[in-house]
């Protein structure tokens, strides 16, 4: 029997929400072994002379714990 644990995270990227979630999973992974899902919790961007210049992204990161 296993048990997974859940920690909050937030992404970011100058490019899209997408970019900030795939660069925020891959660097977690550097450092947390047995990544098993991932949950998107809220999405926002900041907006400078009225464009999108970074956009936010809070996920739940769900891995699995060694015995």
């Amino acid at each position: 029997m296993g048990i997974e644990k859940h920690i909050k995270i937030t992404g970011t990227s100058n490019i899209s929400w997408k970019d900030a979630i795939v660069k925020a999973v891959e660097e977690a992974s550097r450092t947390i072994n047995y990544l098993t899902s991932v949950k998107i919790l809220d999405q926002r961007a900041k907006v400078t002379l009225n464009k999108i210049t970074e956009y936010y992204v809070d996920l739940d990161l769900g891995f699995m714990i060694q015995d």
